[in-house]
């Protein structure tokens, strides 16, 4: 009965013709705007794995990326993104001075300003830090309740995200006015993979006009400076192969012993919310529930407990590889493999028998 009433609400809302099918119908008004990061002239991975979740929305679905910014690194990603997923209807590009930076004031008025003239039914980013900080403050100016933290798409109306940390999932069916806005969970949604055969022409590239945007929509918010680690390491959101330390560490001195096993085995570097309040590493590299959701195919965890708040973050990755001298420590609950031993004698184990990497 429930998808009944939806299905007949959605077809009053999007076409008066009684003639038509309603499955139909919905599939055909259903378009996707994926605001998208990019970066060094290319679209970030998280946002790759948006625009898997938008086709994941419905077959007859119209996706369309936008990608703001200014300088030749902006063009080169939309040309990039443009000709390499065939998932694309067309890349927005809105090349201004004022979206250089991710501020939410700005780029929310973009999306609002982008939304207003292509009336799409659903609005896509990933669950990023930059994904966080915009799209909430863009559902307010239009309007409408964001659907946060999506793990799964079951219909163009109806998804699934996690509550309690992870320990439950939430079905929601979204029963508002368009557009449908979402977070997605990047790990959640790979992107597929894409034979040469079945590539398409290149998506259109199109300017959005501006000439209605203005510094006025810069709000009370400034842009200060980025602060980040120059490293060779894959992105730790999106590394095959992640090492992580935790409080048992003891100090940032032994950490650099994660670091240097990270970079033996071309992995990412991770830590527990606890090892980056001691000061251990940057909270850039947090694993969790407020830090950055990972999915990789071996997860290496150094004298991690297992808080319910770091498994969040975690919990998804293939394999799972525990260290750690306490044998009831949570973290061994879910541990594919688990060692029981002193951390420290494992990772200079690992140093001394592993090869360089060239």
């Amino acid at each position: 009965m429930g998808a009944l009433v939806m299905l007949r609400a959605l077809r009053n809302r999007a076409f008066s013709s009684s003639q038509s099918s309603p499955v139909s119908s919905i599939c055909r008004f259903i378009s996707t705007l994926v605001i998208a990061e990019h970066e060094k002239g290319s679209v970030k991975p998280s946002s790759l794995n948006a625009l898997a979740a938008a086709g994941a929305i419905s077959e007859g679905n119209s996706i369309s990326m936008l990608l703001a910014g200014s300088g030749p690194s902006l063009h080169e990603a939309a040309s990039q993104a443009a000709s390499s997923h065939p998932l694309l209807s067309q890349v927005l590009v809105a090349d201004t001075d004022i979206l250089m930076h991710p501020l939410a004031e700005p780029w929310a008025e973009l999306v609002r300003l982008v939304q207003q003239r292509g009336g799409y039914s659903h609005i896509v980013t990933a669950s990023s830090s930059f994904g966080k900080n915009i799209l909430p403050r863009a559902a307010a100016l239009l309007d409408v309740s964001p659907v946060t933290d999506v793990i799964e798409i079951s219909g163009p109306q109806l998804f699934v995200r996690p509550i309690y940390a992870g320990n439950a999932l939430c079905s929601i069916r979204y029963t508002g006015a368009d557009p449908c806005m979402l977070t997605i969970r990047s790990t959640s949604f790979p992107l597929p993979l894409i034979s040469a055969d079945s590539k398409s022409d290149a998506a259109p590239i199109s300017q959005v006009d501006l000439s209605t945007f203005s510094e006025v929509v810069l709000g009370k918010s400034k842009w200060v400076k980025l602060t980040s680690q120059d490293t060779e390491r894959p992105d730790l959101g999106n590394a095959r192969v992640v090492v992580t330390g935790g409080r048992g560490l003891k100090s940032a001195e032994n950490f650099k012993l994660i670091e240097k096993l990270a970079e033996k085995l071309g992995a990412a570097v991770g830590a527990t919310r606890a090892a980056v309040d001691a000061g251990y590493v940057p909270n850039e590299l947090q694993v969790g529930q407020t830090g950055k959701i990972v999915a990789p195919e071996l997860y290496i965890a150094f004298g991690v407990s297992g808080a319910i708040q770091h498994l969040a973050g975690m919990r998804d990755s293939k394999v799972i590889v525990a260290i750690n001298k306490d044998a009831d420590a949570p973290i061994f609950q879910v541990a594919d493999y688990g060692v029981v031993a002193d951390l420290f004698q494992v990772i200079n184990e690992l140093l001394e028998k592993l090869p360089e990497r060239n």
